[in-house]
């Protein structure tokens, strides 16, 4: 038998058009998001390297997924506004992550300051290394505030009292409002220190870059598929004469 090719329809060839291009588009997008979580990653690890920049440098710069300047300040935390993030999951270990309000001594916005993580032992609360009182110059990473997720159960912090709260989310907007008055956009993300009582290991949550070459190569393959079974539904096989 011999192969003869048919001629395919107006709407298969634009069927087959129209799903190169989609194919295609999705895959060069997860290869771009590839590289755009190794510049992140990459911003992460060497940015507590870099030259320490004032905050308000910094705060012209603007922190952004991408460059997260290295800021030192002068001031002293607020021991009337702390925030715990609850529910918090660290090489399979729960705990919470600590803020505290960071006012600086040139009077400019406060900025939330991420302290760090603290594991739970069994169901009690863990026991946090109290607030530095007093004038210290603190560093760290000025950067976005942590993702919210699926906010479930409104505003907690109106109803809760005392100086330290806990919240399953970090909204900026509502902090500010639960401190009377306007913060900074970004957080400082504190620089490790030996004995603090905190972990301080930066790494963004992320899909890793692997994952979204996984997912442009699946989308490629798609492509080569379409192409394929075009190839085989207009291709008619004849018997011999």
């Amino acid at each position: 038998m011999s192969a003869r090719w048919k001629s395919p329809s107006w709407f298969a060839i634009t069927l087959l058009c129209a799903g190169l291009a989609l194919f295609c588009t999705l895959g060069t997008w997860q290869l771009k998001r590839a590289h755009e979580k190794e510049t992140l990653l990459a911003s992460f690890s060497g940015a507590a390297a870099q030259p320490t920049l004032t905050l308000a440098e910094a705060r012209r710069t603007t922190a952004d997924a991408v460059h997260h300047p290295h800021v030192r300040v002068e001031g002293r935390f607020d021991a009337r506004h702390a925030y715990l993030l609850d529910d918090q999951v660290r090489d399979a270990r729960r705990g919470v992550i600590a803020f505290a309000l960071f006012e600086p001594v040139d009077g400019s916005l406060p900025i939330l300051v991420n302290r760090g993580f603290v594991a739970r032992e069994g169901a009690s609360a863990p026991a946090l290394p109290p607030l530095p009182e007093g004038d210290l110059v603190v560093s760290g990473l000025y950067a976005p505030p942590p993702g919210s997720g699926l906010r479930l159960g409104g505003n907690a912090l109106p109803n809760q009292a005392g100086p330290t709260k806990s919240t399953i989310y970090i909204d900026l907007g509502e902090i500010g409002e639960d401190a009377g008055r306007r913060i900074d956009t970004s957080v400082l993300l504190l620089d490790a220190e030996p004995g603090s009582g905190f972990e301080r290991t930066w790494t963004p949550q992320i899909l890793p870059p692997e994952r979204h070459r996984g997912y442009a190569l699946q989308w490629f393959s798609f492509a080569i598929a379409a192409i394929v079974i075009f190839i085989v539904l207009h291709r008619r096989r004849t018997p011999p004469r």
